[in-house]
């Protein structure tokens, strides 16, 4: 697993969608880093990502029956994973929601297969866990379990904009609140520990920042 969370900051780094800097992030805090899933936009990257997302899922040993992408950015998460677990012979439905529900058709919020059995959630971050609160909310309407959430990268800082009354993190108040695991391919603590390595000499100037950002911010 180490092996994994370190080439997936490494394909990340060099796809540049992890890039570094300084970056201004929902909660106002300064970053020295910014992941940007957005930019998996090509067949060829995107087909990877779903290989690292497909690879994590199942050696976290989860039980699941199918898996979810909420709006907009999980619609391509889950669905380029489960063509991706296909390929490793676990064949799964999956299914999305829109923003607005549809008036004619088949009409409705949710796209694709059945909402049933247990659910996997698969999304890009999580940062105020809105995203995965809404998702819940479906599934659990539609009579189906939500039992996990997938995410690529867990940033471990403190939620909220007010570091003095937050404690935890987002994916620990998921973890919390709906009693179901937050799974990450990679986190954090695996991106300091490729900066630390000398993998990438270019971006050494950024451990140190990397570093103090951890020990303000993190959870």
């Amino acid at each position: 697993m180490n092996n994994l969370r370190q080439e997936f900051i490494a394909f990340s780094v060099q796809s540049g969608v992890l890039s570094f800097g300084e970056f201004v992030t929902k909660a106002g805090r300064t970053s020295p880093y910014f992941f940007n899933a957005g930019l998996f936009n090509e067949g060829a990257n995107l087909g990877k990502l779903a290989q690292f997302y497909a690879q994590t899922l199942l050696d976290s040993g989860v039980e699941f029956d199918m898996l979810f992408g909420p709006a907009y950015k999980g619609i391509t998460l889950a669905s380029s994973t489960a063509v991706a677990l296909a390929g490793m012979g676990r064949n799964v439905p999956f299914a999305y929601n829109r923003k607005e529900a549809k008036d004619h058709g088949e009409g409705g919020t949710i796209v694709g297969a059945k909402l049933a059995g247990k659910v996997v959630i698969i999304d890009d971050v999580i940062s105020a866990g809105t995203s995965v609160r809404e998702s819940v909310d479906m599934i659990r309407a539609a009579g189906a379990t939500p039992s996990a959430v997938l995410i690529a990268l867990d940033r471990m800082e403190r939620s909220g904009k007010d570091d003095a009354l937050t404690v935890n993190s987002a994916v620990q108040e998921i973890t919390s609140t709906y009693n179901m695991p937050v799974i990450c391919i990679a986190n954090l603590a695996d991106l300091f520990e490729y900066l630390s390595s000398g993998q990438a000499s270019q971006f050494a100037q950024y451990t140190e920042a990397v570093k103090n950002y951890r020990a303000k911010y993190g959870a």
